[in-house]
């Protein structure tokens, strides 16, 4: 698959719709076959729910259709086990001949998916998970993303705290991809900014025994710690962080993770975290209060950034399927709709890549209350460096 070329791929694509035209199965105007990979249980089981949600919500907003086509929907718990994940695709894509597979939010696990979607030509749209290679080194033409690359949220973060006089930080999360990735995003704004990392702290995934690595941040009392996390994980380390200590000491940030979803698990241990991420509950825009109210009354849940980047996919499948008129055997005619597509977000318009990921606005956030209120835009318009990827 070194060779994997936008030009193959269309070519492939279009042999095989030739060839498998079916009168009924694949007739227009039958429904399109959506496969939903995600954690429904687990560390990551709310992050999977509220990004069904979404773009079940996106779909409610279309009338129950895309592109004329009503929807039909097969479900598989990713079980956050990337060690599960090529089995877990194929069951989509072999067994239940998704036309669709939308999913994950574990960086390993979406490297499975990958390996599948890459050898079908299934088109593949992602969520959540950052994996960098998904937009980099790994990027395809029927692969897209909704939500970020594990570099893009905590790069900015580096200016900030520099401009803050926090010129030293340790750096702790899991030891895994998402993790890995986000302390090289970090690294790099970080170092360009002129500060220094003195100590990167990590624990296997999903191991929430933090107490001797806070002790060991407590000895080493660096100006600042920065910190990738997630659900409930991300809600352990907040209260343990307050509990050992260091909050209102040391000051704590993240990529914006770490406070989105859990507010409620929190409380007052939350209080004044800032973080840095592509949506915010207070951005004030007719968009996004709009959306939120409507999530409410919906799900009767508060939406978050999972919620946002769910409903992001069923609009940016939406743009596809619209310009074929829902004929989704036009893969040259989705793939390309879907590169030019324009997608009014919650989190503010943003478009494709030509990696296929994101480029759009990183706000800064804080804690107040019970809301991750937007204070400020860390960085306008910031694209991935997608490294390794044949197609930029």
């Amino acid at each position: 698959m070194s060779q994997y070329t936008r030009r193959n791929f269309l070519k492939g694509g279009a042999a095989v719709a030739g060839a498998t035209l079916l009168p009924a199965a694949r007739a227009q105007g039958a429904r399109v076959k959506v496969g939903l990979m995600l954690p429904y249980t687990g560390t990551y089981a709310q992050l999977g729910v509220a990004i069904e949600n979404g773009f079940r919500l996106a779909l409610a907003e279309h009338g129950g259709k895309f592109g004329g086509r009503e929807i039909e929907f097969y479900k598989v718990d990713d079980e956050s086990d990337p060690g599960k994940a090529p089995e877990n695709a194929n069951k989509l894509v072999q067994r239940d001949k998704v036309d669709v597979l939308v999913g994950t939010v574990h960086s390993g696990v979406e490297m499975g998916i990958i390996k599948v979607v890459r050898e079908s030509g299934t088109l593949h749209i992602i969520p959540n998970a950052g994996a960098d290679a998904a937009t980099g080194g790994m990027c395809a033409p029927n692969i897209f993303r909704t939500s970020f690359s594990n570099w893009q949220p905590p790069y900015p973060l580096g200016k900030i705290l520099m401009d803050r006089g926090l010129k030293s930080a340790v750096f702790i999360t899991w030891k895994y991809g998402a993790g890995e990735e986000s302390l090289g995003g970090f690294r790099d704004g970080y170092s360009k900014a002129g500060g220094k990392i003195v100590k990167e702290l990590f624990l296997p995934f999903p191991n929430v025994e933090f107490q001797a690595l806070l002790t060991e941040i407590a000895a080493i009392k660096p100006d600042a710690v920065v910190c990738f996390f997630a659900g409930g994980g991300a809600a352990k380390f907040i209260r343990d962080y307050a509990a050992a200590g260091l909050k209102g000491k040391i000051p704590l940030f993240g990529a914006g993770f770490l406070t989105d979803g859990i507010l409620d698990a929190v409380g007052d241990a939350a209080q004044g975290i800032e973080t840095t991420l592509h949506y915010g509950d207070g951005i004030e825009t007719k968009r996004n209060k709009d959306f939120r109210l409507a999530y409410a009354k919906t799900f009767l849940l508060q939406p978050d950034v999972y919620a946002v980047q769910g409903y992001d996919a069923g609009l940016l499948l939406a743009a596809g399927l619209a310009a074929v008129k829902g004929d989704i055997n036009n893969k040259a005619g989705m793939i390309k709709a879907m590169e030019a597509a324009r997608i009014d977000s919650p989190r503010g318009p943003w478009t494709m890549s030509k990696a296929h990921n994101p480029i759009q606005d990183i706000y800064l956030r804080r804690v107040v209350g019970k809301e991750n209120k937007v204070i400020g835009v860390a960085h306008k318009a910031l694209a991935d460096p997608a490294r390794g990827c044949k197609m930029v």
